[in-house]
């Protein structure tokens, strides 16, 4: 839906620039016609790819999830049910990195679950993580991938430890070629 209001967004640029004039925009505020329309009618629509925030008015549900980083510092924040441990990282600006963009075809996302009754509520790692998880640096009994990992409320309190480095095989091998 973003895209095909950014394609009509370009197009109605485009006629406005040539003809000089968007007629089915409302005529308020100091912008140009063009651009108050295109802001008014994004007014209250949401963009998330998550489900918890696809449902407008509703109060969201949230879990609490720690995150340590290699220097032990801890960071705690919200995060809404249904969205992966990756994409709450990259919210927060915590250092995972997620290098496929969690489509689960990487280990960069490696973290470690501190707790092994934490762990044990997760659903069992599928063949494509478990073949991940064997490229991740610091693997350990409770590793698992961020991207496959999802909020849900038997996951409240959660402690996801960061491992001391990352093996990012695309760039790493970039690296050795030059």
């Amino acid at each position: 839906m973003f895209v095909s209001r950014v394609s009509w967004f370009g197009t109605q640029m485009v006629k406005h620039l040539t003809k000089g004039t968007l007629t089915s925009a409302p005529k308020t505020g100091n912008l140009p016609k063009v651009y108050n329309y295109f802001f008014h009618s994004l007014k209250h629509q949401t963009f998330s790819t998550t489900t918890a925030h696809e449902e407008g008015d509703k109060e969201v549900e949230e879990i609490s999830v720690t995150f340590v980083d290699k220097d032990e510092m801890e960071t705690h924040i919200k995060v809404p049910i249904g969205m992966s441990m990756l994409e709450a990282a990259h919210e927060h600006d915590i250092e995972l990195e997620g290098a496929c963009e969690g489509s689960c075809a990487c280990s960069t996302c490696h973290v470690i679950v501190r707790d092994m009754e934490y762990y044990n509520k997760l659903e069992h790692p599928t063949d494509e993580e478990i073949d991940m998880l064997d490229l991740a640096f610091g693997l350990t009994e409770t590793s698992r991938l961020g991207c496959q990992m999802t909020a849900k409320p038997e996951l409240d309190g959660i402690c996801l430890e960061l491992p001391s480095a990352a093996q990012n095989f695309a760039v790493d091998r970039y690296a050795k070629a030059t």
